[in-house]
């Protein structure tokens, strides 16, 4: 009886020992599943799309673990969680980093961040925003907003529209404009966005704008660059009228055109590529707005720059924003289909890059 009771005992002593060593276990794997080193798997990771790191090599930023306090992010977009923002905006910018990636349209998706590109990107430093100029998309109105921003005036209505695009007097400073030490840290940091819109119909409000209405009078297009074009692209020489579309998408579609946009200087950014005017292969964009929705675009980029409360973007007169594919099909009925797939051929990046079909007169 007395044997029969030790090994009663001696199974009770072996089970709690294994007892104890399965519950070490136990709090050893929950003890470095909760101190993991943040780079691994469980941390808190930040929104990588909204973190503005560049991935230009020429622009390329070592990482500091502390930055000085005035180029410190701000904004709502910055500290909010990934899957709060809009389903619409994220599969933008998820199409953007694929078109990116592919090698076959490399030519159209990538481009240097020159001057040319700094000198288009507009800075708001008191709530560190950058804004890419993309002309004929509705530019003059976000120009308003910041210069609102940076305190040269005290609402939209009181700029006057002469100062909007005159930069010596509009307190909006060009990126170009700072040392390369400071672009760096503000493209690395601060929230930036451009807009888009359908890039056929922005060529087609290019050429009105500039070549058939000319509303603010700028008579370098018609007197100079109109007569270049017709010269080297018009057909029929007997024709005396001013410059047809016809003969610009001639010009915009020929892989040879850079020999006169070098003499039109930066006139052209009216017509060329959002890729070569804002480098969105080589610049990590907090946000893409698209002209076309403009409507719900404006009020979410105020709000995720963390600038709702500050300042409302321009009303939107009913129905200008939306897509003419009436409009954009008559333009292009009389030009062969040769001509058109040349221009399609330029600006396919754009195409591809931002969601935009490629027209139906192309694929009948």
């Amino acid at each position: 009886w007395l044997m029969s009771d030790n090994m009663h005992h001696q199974w009770l002593l072996l089970a709690a020992c294994f007892w104890v060593i399965f519950m070490f276990m136990v709090a050893s794997k929950f003890i470095t599943l909760t101190f993991k080193d943040p780079d691994g798997y469980g941390a808190k990771q930040e929104p990588l799309i909204l973190t503005a790191v560049t991935k230009v090599e020429e622009v390329h930023v070592p990482e500091e673990k502390h930055w000085p306090k005035e180029f410190e992010p701000t904004g709502k977009a910055f500290s909010g969680n990934l899957i709060r923002q809009p389903l619409v905006h994220m599969e933008r910018l998820e199409l953007l980093r694929n078109v990116c990636r592919d090698t076959t349209l490399r030519n159209l998706s990538h481009t240097a961040v020159s001057k040319f590109v700094l000198d288009r990107i507009f800075v708001c430093d008191k709530h560190k925003i950058l804004f890419c100029q993309t002309p004929k998309v509705g530019n003059t109105q976000w120009k308003k907003v910041l210069i609102v921003l940076n305190g040269a005036f005290s609402s939209i209505e009181e700029i006057p529209e002469n100062i909007v695009h005159d930069h010596e007097k509009n307190g909006l400073p060009r990126l170009s404009s700072f040392s390369d030490s400071e672009i760096k840290k503000r493209l690395n940091l601060y929230f930036k966005f451009f807009i888009v819109r359908d890039p056929f119909e922005r060529l087609i409000s290019a050429f009105k704008d500039k070549f058939v209405h000319n509303p603010r009078f700028e008579p370098w297009y018609r007197h100079e660059i109109a007569p270049g074009i017709i010269r080297k692209y018009r057909k029929n020489r007997t024709e005396t009228k001013g410059l047809q579309f016809e003969d610009f998408v001639r010009y915009l579609g020929d892989p040879n055109h850079r020999w006169l946009d070098v003499q039109f200087g930066d006139h052209i950014i009216h017509w060329v590529t959002y890729v070569e005017l804002c480098a969105p292969c080589e610049i990590t964009y907090s946000v893409i707005g698209h002209h076309e929705t403009l409507e719900d675009d404006a009020p979410y980029i105020l709000k995720a720059a963390g600038i709702d409360h500050l300042v409302s973007y321009p009303t939107i007169p009913p129905g200008i924003t939306v897509y003419n594919k009436t409009k954009v099909e008559r333009y292009f009925s009389g030009i062969s289909k040769r001509d058109i797939r040349r221009l399609y051929a330029r600006f396919e990046g754009d195409f591809k890059l931002f969601g935009y079909r490629e027209p139906d007169f192309l694929l009948n």
